[in-house]
C-alpha cells in the first residue's frame, strides 16, 4: 500500500509515525514533509498549496491513499481534485471544509442544529463592530472569521482592548484576508478540552479526548499560539459526557449539513468548554488537531490506515477503535520570540539523547530543516517531545526527560503542561 501524507508540520509527522507501523507496512510518503518524516517516508518537494502538482505526482506514482494534514489545502479543495481525479483522499470536501474555514458559517450551522455554543454576532465592517461594543460584555471573545493558522481569536478584557483587537484584524489585517469579517462572541468560562472524532458521513468515532495549551507561557499567560503542548485523556471529559457530545454536537451538525447538501467525511475535530451547563462549542476544526494529535494516535491501539478507508467507504460502524489505557503528553520546544518574530537556523542537538530515554518517547518535528548536516530550526514552533505512560503523571515526566535533552539557543517550553490532569 502506498499513501502519502500532505504537510510538514509536527501533526504530519505523527501521521507518518503512526502509518509506518500499520501492519501492511505501507510505503510511506509526505509533501513537503520535513527531516522527521524523512526518516520514516520519502520526502517529496510539492507544496501544499500546489494541488495540481499533488494530484499528478499522487496519480503518476499511483498512491492508494492520501491523508491530508493542514486546514488550508482541505479548505481549497484539494480532497474534491483527488476526487476529481479518481484518487481517495482522507478530508471533508471543500464544501464541508467551511466549518472550519468560516467561523460564520460554523455558528450558522451550530444554530441551526440546535448545538449548545457561545452567542456570536458576525460583522463585515469595522465601524459596526466597534459600535456592537456598546452592548456586549467583558471579557469579549473577537475572533477573525477566516483560517488564521489557529491564532485569529483574541479574548479582550475590556473596551479598550476590544477596540484594539478590531482595528487590528480587521484594519491593520494581522490575520489577511482572515479578518474580512469578524465575529463578536460571548466569553465562556469554564476548561478547554479537544474532541476529535472519525466521521464517514454517518458514523461517529471518537478518538481519547484531549487539551491543548494556547498561551506561550506558564499558567496560561502571554500571547496566543498554536499550541504549546497537550496531553491525554483530559480528565474533564467524563465518561458520562461522551453520550451528550455525541447526540447534542457530532449528530445534529452532521444532520444540519446533509440538509445543506453537504456530507462530511474526515476527522471533524470540536473545540468544547467544559461549562457549568455542560459542554459548548467553541469551535470546529476540519482536520487533526496540532499538537493534540501528537498525543492522541500514541493511544490508538488500531491501525490507522483502516480505520481512514473505512470513513471514505462508510463503513466506520464496523470498525471498534481500541485505546490504551495510559495517557500521554507532549511538550512543545519553540524558537526564541515566538509567537512574535522568532530565530530561524538555530542549531539543534540531543535529538539522539532523547529517543532512547524510554521506548515511548518520540520526537515530532516541527519547524526544522537540515542543512549541511546539521539539524537547524525553521519555525516558530520547532519539535514536540511526546511520551505514553501508564499514568499521566509517568507520562508528563518521559516528556520533559526528552526535553532536557534536546539543545537550541533560546528553546522556550512551557513546564506545567497537564498540570491541570495533574491536579486531579
Amino acid at each position: 500500500m502506498k499513501i502519502l501524507v500532505i504537510g510538514s508540520g509536527g501533526r504530519e509527522h505523527a501521521l507518518v509515525w503512526k502509518l509506518n507501523r500499520d501492519a501492511c507496512r505501507p510505503k510511506m510518503y509526505c509533501a513537503p514533509g520535513n527531516p522527521g518524516t524523512a526518516q520514516l517516508a520519502t520526502n517529496i518537494p510539492i507544496a501544499t498549496d500546489d494541488i495540481p502538482a499533488l494530484v499528478a505526482w499522487a496519480r503518476a506514482h499511483q498512491i492508494d491513499l492520501t491523508v491530508v494534514g493542514p486546514e488550508a489545502p482541505l479548505c481549497a479543495g484539494v480532497v474534491d481534485a483527488f476526487n476529481a481525479a479518481g484518487l481517495r483522499a482522507f478530508g471533508p470536501t471543500k464544501d464541508a471544509a467551511q466549518i472550519e474555514g468560516s467561523k460564520a458559517f460554523a455558528k450558522d450551522v451550530m444554530l441551526a442544529a440546535g448545538v449548545p455554543t457561545a452567542n456570536a454576532q458576525t460583522f463585515t465592517r469595522a465601524r459596526d463592530a466597534l459600535n456592537a461594543l456598546d452592548t456586549r460584555s467583558f471579557p469579549l471573545v473577537i475572533k477573525a472569521d477566516g483560517l488564521a493558522a489557529g491564532k485569529g481569536v483574541v479574548i479582550a478584557q475590556d473596551y479598550i482592548e476590544a477596540v484594539s483587537a478590531i482595528y487590528e484584524i480587521m484594519d491593520a489585517k494581522i490575520f489577511g484576508a482572515a479578518g474580512d469579517s469578524v465575529l463578536l462572541e460571548e466569553f465562556l468560562e469554564g476548561e478547554e478540552a479537544s474532541i476529535l472524532a472519525l466521521v464517514d458521513g454517518e458514523h461517529i468515532a471518537f478518538l481519547p479526548s484531549s487539551q491543548d495549551h494556547k498561551r506561550v507561557d506558564d499558567n496560561d499567560e502571554g500571547g496566543n499560539t498554536g499550541g504549546m503542548g497537550a496531553y491525554s485523556p483530559a480528565p474533564v471529559v467524563t465518561e458520562k459526557m461522551w453520550p451528550v457530545i455525541r447526540s447534542k454536537i457530532y449528530e445534529p451538525v452532521l444532520r444540519e449539513l446533509k440538509k445543506r447538501g453537504i456530507t462530511y467525511k474526515g476527522l471533524l475535530y470540536a473545540g468544547l468548554m467544559i461549562t457549568k451547563d455542560g459542554p459548548k462549542v467553541i469551535e470546529f476544526n476540519a482536520r487533526f488537531g496540532d499538537p493534540e494529535t501528537q498525543v492522541v494516535l500514541p493511544l490508538v491501539e488500531n491501525d490507522l490506515a483502516p480505520l481512514l478507508e473505512a470513513c471514505l467507504e462508510g463503513t466506520l460502524d464496523r470498525q471498534k477503535i481500541t485505546i490504551s489505557p495510559g495517557a500521554a503528553c507532549a511538550v512543545v520546544m519553540a524558537a526564541p520570540g515566538y509567537p512574535g518574530e522568532y530565530k530561524k537556523g538555530l542549531e539543534i542537538s540531543g535529538l539522539g539523547d532523547a529517543r532512547p530515554l524510554a521506548p515511548q518517547t518520540m520526537v515530532f518535528h516541527a519547524g526544522t530543516q537540515l542543512e549541511d548536516g546539521k539539524l537547524l530550526t525553521s519555525g516558530g514552533r520547532v519539535l514536540a517531545v511526546a511520551a505514553t505512560g501508564a499514568t499521566m503523571q509517568e507520562a508528563v515526566a518521559t516528556a520533559y526527560a526528552g526535553v532536557a535533552k534536546i539543545h537550541f539557543d533560546g528553546a522556550h517550553f512551557r513546564t506545567d503542561i497537564a498540570r491541570r490532569a495533574l491536579a486531579k
